[in-house]
């Protein structure tokens, strides 16, 4: 007997998940990534726009300490999560074979409720893998929200010492003169500012249960 004839998933099965790709650093600003994206050569841009600035939010995050840090934080929260769904796959998966292993010497009616109490903790297992990856998804979006709080005046602070009138998503453009990007001095004061912030994994299936109303109470007006 396997976890496929228990009826689970593969990819619940699998119980290997990789946190998402590097969601929005800033609810008005593009999601940013883990790599960080290289600025265009000089030698392809026309000369300076005065007045107009560019910024790179992916090589903002991805070149600062506590861009890296958040990152680095990511990757040991996934291991977490993964040694914890493949110890309860292996788990399951052991009781299977011996299970079918028993299966010769087993009444009909012991096997079947033995094969039907392994169904119901594979499912359990995919279930639980479904709220590990959501929980990682949550935790890098407040991870990297936290990152653009701390960038968001730095950006503004930079914009008003540069004398931009206009600010341009990097992502955006095809090329650029690079003393018009102010990817470089943003990244300067924000790692000057924060380096690391502790956060965990967040926790979905600990939220607290609602209260239900009584019965026969009356719904409010």
């Amino acid at each position: 007997m396997t976890l496929k004839q228990l009826g689970v998933s593969a990819a619940a099965a699998a119980a290997a998940l990789s946190f998402a790709s590097m969601a929005n650093a800033q609810a008005a600003k593009p999601a940013a990534a883990p790599a960080a994206a290289a600025p265009a050569p000089a030698a392809a841009a026309g000369p300076s726009i005065p007045g107009v600035c560019i910024l790179s939010n992916e090589r903002a995050i991805g070149t600062s300490t506590v861009g890296k840090y958040v990152i680095q934080r990511m990757q040991t929260i996934t291991s977490q999560v993964n040694a914890e769904l493949n110890g309860e796959k292996t788990s399951i998966d052991t009781e299977a074979k011996s299970l079918d292993g028993q299966r010769a010497t087993l009444g009909q009616e012991a096997y079947e409720q033995k094969g039907l109490a392994l169904r119901q903790r594979a499912n359990g297992l995919e279930r639980k893998a479904q709220i590990r990856q959501r929980e990682l998804e949550v935790t890098e979006q407040k991870a990297l929200a936290r990152v653009g709080q701390e960038m968001d005046p730095i950006v503004k602070a930079v914009y008003a010492q540069r004398n931009c009138a206009l600010l341009i998503d990097r992502n955006s453009l095809f090329g650029a003169s690079a003393s018009m990007d102010i990817t470089d001095a943003v990244v300067a004061q924000l790692n000057g500012k924060i380096t690391q912030f502790a956060f965990d994994r967040e926790r979905l299936d600990q939220q607290p249960a609602q209260p239900q109303p009584a019965a026969g109470a009356a719904k409010p007006k």
